[in-house]
């Protein structure tokens, strides 16, 4: 997935928040899993309207953090999770 890519969730996945654990969960069918901290960050923005650059952008200016290393892990992330069939692009 490349930085001009506009990822969303997959049909039918969806973040939720479980509030009787407190913790956020990705449901998809027949699947659930629970993102760490990092890729609940990510995940939040992947709304289908943000590139990810733009989602690199974004965490880079809240975690004051160097916008290659932010732009790499986010491509990573999101890429491992389209092989999952939980985002697309």
């Amino acid at each position: 997935m490349d930085e001009a890519a506009i990822p969303r969730l997959q049909r039918g996945v969806k973040l939720r928040e479980d509030t009787v654990r407190g913790r956020w969960i990705v449901l998809a069918p027949e699947r659930m899993f629970v993102p760490d901290e990092i890729a609940l960050e990510i995940l939040r923005l992947v709304d289908g309207a943000r590139s990810v650059g733009a989602i690199a952008d974004d965490l880079a200016a809240r975690f004051a953090a160097p916008r290659a290393d932010i732009l790499a892990d986010v491509t990573e992330m999101l890429a491992d999770l389209a092989a999952k069939g939980v985002v697309t692009a």
